[in-house]
């Protein structure tokens, strides 16, 4: 028996980008070869790495009359359900380059800053985390076990994440975001060469010419990172789909306007108010 999908799958908005250029070697010269061959020689060689299922959808693809449908499953990776694991933690690794004084801070909506506790706890490193009052306790005590150090500050992410530059500045911390700001990328780069691990592990679980990939918008560090491992790793170039909700569609707004665009969100979701603006600006932006 099939079952009829289309009032569980839907889209208030859809664009096409005018600007879509798919360039390897635009898209590598902001996330090098080098970069992403050494993010993925460190994390696979973690303990307790493995690659996660590429689950094959059978049933849905029957339902919906396509030839297969693909589901990388991220629940496994690490111990911390997400694919967050392979950011934030990597990143600290790299940031903190061997020293053992070193304090790694970072603002978070929840599985980043588990990232980041977790890579800070693997290295024995201390750990700031700041998280806005929208945040649950359920979130911050995941954190707080981990070994990190958790305050909750008033307002949205945003001022979550101003509060943990001032007090990073003050007193001389590495922060460790997945967000780009002026003068702050390449923490975010080593952040999406830890992502772009996701697709080496695709290239070598299938045969299949992958034709499209869905991803979720976010920050746009995870979709980046993505886009770069296909540039890095993938022989022909799927369309890549990008998707976020309604009440925050950064991306689409911005694609739409032709500049970075901000939207301010009407009602406050279980992420926080994750309205996250910010973004790398970079050829991958224009996928």
């Amino acid at each position: 028996m099939s079952i009829n999908y289309s009032h569980i799958y839907k889209f208030s908005s859809f664009i096409k980008n005018k600007n879509y250029s798919f360039s390897r070697d635009e898209i590598l010269n902001v996330l090098d070869k080098e970069t992403i061959d050494k993010a993925y020689n460190s994390l696979s060689s973690w303990e307790k790495y493995e690659p996660t299922p590429l689950l094959n959808l059978n049933k849905l693809t029957r339902d919906l009359n396509l030839k297969n449908i693909f589901y990388k499953d991220e629940s496994k990776r690490f111990g911390l359900k997400s694919f967050k694991a392979l950011g934030g933690a990597y990143a600290v690794e790299e940031v903190s380059a061997g020293r053992k004084d070193v304090v790694v801070a970072t603002a978070t909506a929840g599985n980043h800053g588990k990232s980041v506790a977790w890579g800070a706890k693997r290295l024995g490193i201390a750990c700031k985390i700041y998280i806005s009052e929208f945040v649950s306790e359920t979130r911050a005590d995941e954190m707080r076990k981990l070994g990190a150090e958790v305050t909750k500050v008033k307002g949205n992410y945003e001022n979550s994440l101003n509060e943990c530059i001032k007090q990073s500045k003050a007193n001389g911390w590495e922060i460790v975001q997945d967000v780009a700001w002026e003068d702050y990328q390449q923490v975010p780069k080593l952040t999406m060469a830890g992502y772009s691990v996701m697709i080496e592990e695709i290239s070598k679980q299938t045969d299949h010419y992958i034709t499209h990939i869905f991803l979720q918008a976010g920050v746009g560090g995870m979709a980046s990172g993505v886009i770069a491992g296909v540039a890095r790793y993938f022989k022909r170039i799927p369309k890549i789909i990008i998707v976020e909700p309604k009440n925050a569609d950064c991306v689409l707004k911005s694609i739409d306007a032709g500049k970075l665009t901000r939207v301010e969100i009407e009602k406050e979701s279980i992420m926080g108010g994750d309205v996250m603006w910010r973004c790398i600006i970079s050829p991958m932006a224009n996928s």
